[in-house]
């Protein structure tokens, strides 16, 4: 049986102000991804008949707008995992206490919301053993924040590092370069070792990669990837029992459309292509998938069946 699970990381705008060192975002654009990007990406979906994974940071489910679409979603049968409270990108590396209190004050929100909560992601992918002992305490059944792409890592470093020759900080953080070598396929941790198959109660679901170089295949890849290279990034992520498909509510915005200012645009390579351009690679995307015979799936689903 294949499986296919969509998920959607409601990172707000400010986030990628953050990672391009711009300072804060202007005022009327905090909650488009919201506004604009949760509503056209819940709308693609729904459409088509297949449950996703809205993966939340909690500051931002507390706003009143986002959380009555967030209650939404969640009726219909979507699933509303945890993204940390405050969605730093530096948790992995802060103190336990300070781990603990991020993804237990999100797990609070979201209950609030919706009365099954069962999965995590990490802000930047990177996750350590404190955050698994805090999702085994909790009761989660998942994880999915171990993204084994080298291709992403190597362009994530050399971005961090130009912007530092040009005296210019990101707000991002380079993950655990061990991630490179974790598994592609649905894992569990082993005791201290998040990167490595071992037997820890928490599964891990991989986000999707190519075999061999492990090119990712990621929202932010499908925009950008030429119609041939796109095909057959799907084509090799469907060869595995599941293709986890991350995408990012960013990756339903249309930099136009919406009045996202040029300087964010012009470091955000997706924010180039129009909506029309986004929304045929998805719909070719997820046609893909249906023609291999996937069942549509939410993470929560895909971890009880894997």
């Amino acid at each position: 049986m294949k499986l296919c699970a969509v998920s959607v990381d409601l990172d707000q705008i400010g986030c990628y102000y953050k990672i391009h060192g711009l300072g804060p975002p202007p005022e009327e654009l905090a909650h488009i991804i919201y506004e604009r990007g949760l509503a056209r990406a819940a709308r693609l979906f729904a459409s088509r008949g297949i449950p996703v994974t809205w993966f939340v940071v909690g500051r931002d489910a507390e706003h009143a707008g986002n959380a009555d679409r967030l209650r939404a979603v969640a009726s219909h049968g979507d699933e509303l995992g945890n993204h940390s409270y405050s969605h730093f990108y530096e948790l992995a590396r802060k103190a336990p206490r300070d781990v603990d209190d991020e993804i237990a004050r999100c797990d609070g929100v979201l209950r609030a919301l919706s009365p099954r909560v069962r999965g995590f992601r990490a802000p930047g992918y990177d996750v350590s053993p404190v955050m698994f002992d805090v999702l085994a305490r909790l009761g989660y059944r998942y994880d999915s924040s171990v993204f084994p792409s080298v291709a992403y890592y190597g362009a994530k470093a050399m971005v961090m590092g130009a912007m530092r020759v040009t005296g210019r900080e990101s707000g991002s953080v380079l993950g655990n370069p061990r991630a490179l070598l974790a598994p592609r396929r649905p894992y569990r941790p082993a005791s201290g070792s998040p990167y490595r198959a071992g037997g820890h109660g928490i599964l891990e679901l991989p986000i999707a990669v190519t075999g061999g170089v492990r090119l990712p295949v990621i929202g932010t890849s499908l925009i950008l990837a030429p119609a041939w290279l796109r095909a057959r990034m799907v084509t090799a992520a469907l060869r595995e029992q599941l293709f986890n498909l991350e995408l990012h509510g960013i990756d339903l915005c249309d930099a136009a459309v919406d009045d996202i200012p040029a300087t964010l645009v012009a470091r955000q390579p997706d924010l180039r292509r129009p909506l029309a351009h986004k929304l045929a690679a998805f719909d070719e995307t997820l046609s893909f998938a249906r023609a291999a015979g996937a069942r549509f799936v939410t993470l929560a689903d895909a971890a009880t069946l894997l």
